[in-house]
């Protein structure tokens, strides 16, 4: 009989079965992505040394929810801001020369400055319910330490059975190097 930790299934989960294909040139990656998107997939991993709008536009992901969080914030902020210093001011009101007790100008400064704070308190916890909240893969990715030097990679999740097609897919794409994960 083994003993096993219950965190080991946590905190390293098996791995996901699929191909793992590896690419020398950007244009065969795009050329596989749109591939495999043609094909029906969906669900497939990118690797890239660099940072390329190509790959970018060919996954044609959705637009993080984050910046909605930061916008709120943002506008939450501004909100408390003026709040803030106008209540503080009619509260304690300081009659000088004349001049209004609730002025916008002078306020403005703190105004600017609780939009920055809660915009980016805001951005922080959109990550982490993004973070914490989204659909999680089960299972490790394949990987190849190539990718962070010169090849591209995309690695497809798919059953044993269905791994010939894909296979075939990667490599009429362009692929230098197909291995079932």
């Amino acid at each position: 009989m083994k003993l096993v930790n219950p965190l080991t299934a946590i905190f390293h989960p098996p791995p996901t079965p699929g191909v793992l294909a590896v690419f020398g040139h950007l244009d065969a990656t795009v050329d596989a992505i749109g591939k495999l998107r043609q094909g029906g997939h969906t669900d497939f991993t990118v690797y890239s040394p660099i940072p390329r709008h190509e790959i970018e536009d060919a996954l044609d992901q959705p637009v993080s929810p984050v910046r909605m969080f930061t916008l709120i914030g943002g506008i939450s902020g501004c909100a408390v801001g003026a709040w803030l210093t106008l209540y503080m001011s009619y509260d304690w009101p300081i009659v000088v020369g004349g001049k209004p007790v609730g002025s916008i100008p002078p306020y403005v400064v703190i105004m600017f400055e609780m939009t920055i704070l809660f915009g980016a308190l805001a951005t922080i916890l959109g990550i982490a319910f993004n973070a914490l909240f989204a659909a999680r893969r089960q299972g490790t990715i394949a990987y190849d330490a190539r990718f962070t030097n010169d090849k591209f990679g995309v690695f497809v999740p798919c059953e044993p059975a269905r791994a010939g097609p894909v296979e075939t897919l990667l490599r009429g794409a362009g692929a230098e190097e197909v291995r079932r994960a």
